[in-house]
This record gives C-alpha cells, structure tokens and sequence, in this order.
C-alpha cells in the first residue's frame, strides 16, 4: 500500500487530513478550530514516525501491515468491541450472522489483557468440553494470548470442521491452568430448543439470536399448542451472549402488543431509534418466566429488559452481563469492515444496559453441582462472573416418518424407537428439573401463577 513515501511523508499530513474531512459529516466541519488544528498536529506525528520506521527500524517494514495496526490500536483504546475487520474477517461476520460457521463455539471479549469467555453456546464442542463463562484462554496451541488481537483469537479458535485447536484455561479457584483439545465443528444452525417440562408447562431454550430465531420459537410454540393449552412457558436465555438487533426485537414482540421494545441513542442523530411492539400474528396471554445469568448479553438483555419493562415475564436468576452498546458494521472500500460502538440500548423505561445489566425480579443463583479440580482433585469454585462493567475501556451506563404398513399400522420397529426416543426426553427433562434449582423455581412460579388465577376465576363465579 503506496498511503506514503519516504521522501515527502511529513508533507502528505495535510493532504491525509484533507481526504479525511472530506468523508466526515458537516457537524464536524464545522467544529471549533482548535480541535481541527490538534487533530492535524497528531496526524503529522503519526506520518512522521511512520517515516522513522521506514528508515530507521531494524527489519524492513510493510507500510500496510504497520497501518493496519495503527488501526486496531486506535479502535481498540476506544472500547472492548469496536474493531477493524479485515476483509476475510468481515466475511466471516456475514457468514455468522446467518447462523453457519465452524469452530468450538464460545463468545469471547478482552479484560486487561487476558482473553476471557463471555459464554459458550449450548451444544458446541466448547460447551460440552465444559467451558464456563467467566474462564481464561491463557493460551492457543503454543501461544500466549495475552494482548493477543480479539480478532486474531477469534481466527485461530475457528477452523474446518473435524480439526482440534488445543487451548489452556484457567478457573478461579484452579490452581494450574488445564489443557484441553477441542474439536472444531459446524455451529449449530438452528439456535432454538424445546420441550415440555410438564403437561401444558413449555420450556423455550434461545442459545443466540440468529437470523431465524424468532421463526423457530413461534414454530416451537405452535408445536405445544397443538398438544393442548399452553398454561406457562419458560423463556431460557441463560448463557446467551447475543446475536442480532432484529431478531431481539422480534421475539420481544411476538410477546407483547403494544409500546416500546427498546431504544438506541448516539451522537449521531442517525443512530437514535425506537423499536415498537404491535398486533400481528397470535396472541399469547400465558405466563412467562425468563431465566438469565452473567452469561445473558446484548440481545438477550434486550428481550429480558423488554418483557419485564411491560411487566409481561417474570425474570428469575442472576444479574446478566450488562453488553448495551450497538456496534455498527461499515464496509470499507477495500472489502474491510469497521465494526463501530455508535449508541447505547436503553429498556422500554429508558433504563441504560450498559455495563449494568438487567436485574432479576426473582435473584436466584444457580446451585452448582461440585466439580473437581483437574490437578488436585478439590472441589472447584464457580468462577466469578465477569460482566460488561470489568472491560477495560467499557462504556459508561429429525428423521421422516416411515410409511404405513399395508394393514396401516405402523412399522413395529418405528413405534419402539418412537417410544424409545419419548422415554428418553423424559428422563432428560426429570433430569434438568433435578440439577437445575432456577428452572425448578421457574416452573413452580408458573403453577402458582395458574393455581391463584383458578382462584381468582373461581371467586368470581361465585
């Protein structure tokens, strides 16, 4: 990349700042003179150590490469999520935001220096490894990601399905890091699960908001319904970081009729929206209970904010992450993308997310089961939750069914995996009412809820 050459670079500083004034707004044009001339001293500094560079440093320098970083720099003294995307990088973005791309799984963030995990998505190779958020990435393979580049981490965690990446973490309450080899595989597509935990009690699981999440929770719903009424629904939102504006807003709406789901303020006047609810589609006037912890972030955050602004849900578990600032993607011209921290969410109530978060209407941690630690052999601790505000720089506040027999009964061996498959979701389910107090709580919550409006119908009649 030819920006400068040797000879004149100090006198291409004012041209750089021209062709830079020339792409911003007319506010800025317009702003006070001394910070115009600050703006051009600094951009005189970087061209003449560029030229230092070129001249003086040990090894010769890539122009580029050394701009690039100069980049990264200045996004990254901004705040944890702005960043610079190289082309391949935003075409990964792309690619992820539809819901499909290889690697283990894991949302991650910078804190001081250190790589830490915000939270594993269910059901990938991290997740199942037993990645917890608030965990340190030490090192991938034989390098140490201490400052590492979010995106450089990000690019050596991904990769074609069926290869190993080995990482070392660390856990509060650990005392030597643990090793582990990691399977790379297909993120899931599909970001929405259910079941039912009780007859007419739903269980809705959203690990990330992808572009047909909200498609896959009505699809869901209509699934109960069609088993018979729906009398409550636990909405799961536990350990997801996020995903989507849209998808957030969709969900939140398929809940409510009317008002505000969420807004967004910047300083520019072209960031500052207003996402409104309104009738369309089925109407659902069943209980709800969503669950959240330190892992619930962004979107996620908005939906919880959201419902229970309108007093629509109950939320029950722990103080989520507090991730409530928007990043704006802008292409570049080169393929490149900057991905910009433009405005902050703020809840129906006009309650700001950021590094704050959304508290419980019901504070219920989860109880862990005792898990060992992987050199001593002692009961590990949880590890202390990591949230928005710890960042560096964060901003203030199936298979088909078989055909028919000729006599029209089916396939005996059909019915007995059928059966089968049944028995099996029932002790998976017996199984997660077992382990898990907050989804234990979140379903008694909705049979009281049922129980006092029998009672209040009941009193009425009579």
């Amino acid at each position: 990349m030819k920006l400068f050459t040797r000879p004149c670079l100090s006198r291409l500083a004012p041209l750089v700042l021209l062709a830079l004034l020339a792409h911003l707004p007319s506010p800025v044009l317009a702003a006070d003179a001394q910070q115009q001339q600050a703006t051009y001293k600094n951009l005189e500094i970087f061209a003449n150590i560029l030229s230092l560079l070129e001249k003086n440093h040990v090894e010769p320098i890539s122009p580029e490469d050394v701009i690039q970083g100069a980049i990264k720099g200045m996004l990254s003294s901004l705040d944890p999520h702005s960043s610079y995307l190289k082309p391949e990088n935003f075409k990964d973005l792309q690619i992820e935001t539809q819901g499909n791309f290889s690697g283990i799984g894991i949302e991650i963030t910078m804190k001081d220096g250190v790589l830490i995990v915000v939270s594993p998505i269910e059901g990938t190779p991290a997740y199942e490894q037993g990645i917890k958020a608030g965990d340190k990435i030490i090192k991938i393979g034989d390098q140490f990601t201490k400052d590492m580049d979010l995106m450089d981490a990000v690019n050596q965690l991904r990769g074609p399905k069926g290869t190993q990446v080995n990482i070392s973490v660390h856990r509060e309450g650990w005392k030597d890091m643990k090793e582990m080899t990691i399977t790379r595989d297909v993120i899931p597509l599909h970001s929405v699960k259910s079941r039912i935990l009780e007859p007419g009690f739903a269980y809705v699981r959203v690990t990330n908001f992808q572009a047909k999440t909200t498609k896959d929770v009505s699809d869901a719903i209509k699934a109960f319904e069609e088993q018979g009424e729906v009398k409550g629904l636990v909405l799961d939102l536990r350990n997801n970081p996020g995903g989507l504006l849209d998808q957030a807003v969709k969900l939140s709406d398929l809940f409510l009729d009317e008002g505000l789901i969420v807004s967004t303020i910047g300083r520019a006047p072209n960031q500052n929206s207003e996402y409104k609810a309104h009738k369309s589609g089925p109407e659902y006037h069943f209980p709800i209970v969503v669950l959240v912890n330190e892992g619930s972030a962004s979107a996620s955050e908005i939906v919880a904010g959201a419902l229970q602004d309108h007093g629509r849900a109950v939320i029950l578990g722990e103080q989520t992450f507090g991730k409530g600032s928007v990043q704006t993607v802008i292409p570049m011209p080169n393929g490149a993308g900057l991905r910009l921290t433009t405005a902050r969410y703020y809840t129906p109530k006009g309650t700001s997310i950021q590094a704050k978060g959304i508290t419980p209407d019901v504070i219920l941690p989860l109880r862990e089961t005792e898990e060992k630690e992987p050199s001593e052999g002692n009961g590990a601790k949880r590890p202390k939750s990591m949230r928005e505000k710890d960042l560096k720089g964060h901003i203030m506040n199936g298979d088909k069914a078989a055909e028919p027999t000729k006599d029209g009964e089916k396939d005996k061996g059909q019915a007995k995996d059928e059966k089968k498959d049944k028995e099996s979701e029932a002790k998976e389910t017996a199984r997660m009412l077992t382990e898990d107090n907050q989804l234990q709580a979140a379903l008694t919550l909705l049979k009281g809820v049922n129980v006092f409006e029998r009672m209040g119908t009941r009193k009425k009649s009579e």
